[in-house]
C-alpha cells in the first residue's frame, strides 16, 4: 500500500463505478446530470459561457449571410477575413473574462473584508 511520505495519509482510492473514495467520503460525479443541469451549472460557474456561446452562433450567422451576398471578393479572401475577425474576437473576449475574474477576486472580495 502506497502512503504520502509527507501527510502519512493513503491516497484516494477508486472503485469500480469510478467514483473517487477518500476517507471513507464518496464525491459526486457529474455522469448523471442532463445537459441542461449541466448547463446551468456551467453557467454558474463561469458566466460568460452562456455569452460566448450566443456570440457563437450569431457570428456564424452573420459569416454565412456575408459569404452568401460577398459580391466578387474571392472565397480564400473572405475565409481568410472572417478568421482575423474570429480570432480578435476571441481575444477580446478572453480580456473581457480576465478582467471580469481579476475584478471580482480582487476588487469584489476587498469590498466584502471592510465590511467586515
Amino acid at each position: 500500500m502506497l502512503r504520502c511520505v509527507e501527510c502519512d495519509k493513503t491516497p484516494p482510492k477508486f472503485d469500480d463505478s469510478s467514483k473517487m473514495v477518500a476517507e471513507s467520503t464518496v464525491l459526486t460525479t457529474y455522469s448523471d446530470e442532463s445537459q441542461t443541469s449541466r448547463l446551468a451549472r456551467k453557467s454558474k460557474e463561469a458566466p460568460f459561457m452562456p455569452i460566448g456561446l450566443a456570440g457563437l452562433t450569431l457570428a456564424c450567422l452573420y459569416g454565412a449571410y456575408k459569404f452568401k451576398h460577398r459580391g466578387t471578393m474571392s472565397t480564400s479572401v473572405f475565409l481568410m477575413q472572417l478568421r482575423v475577425a474570429a480570432q480578435g474576437t476571441v481575444v477580446a473576449c478572453l480580456t473581457a473574462g480576465i478582467g471580469y475574474s481579476l475584478f471580482k477576486d480582487y476588487v469584489l472580495k476587498s469590498d466584502e473584508v471592510k465590511k467586515d
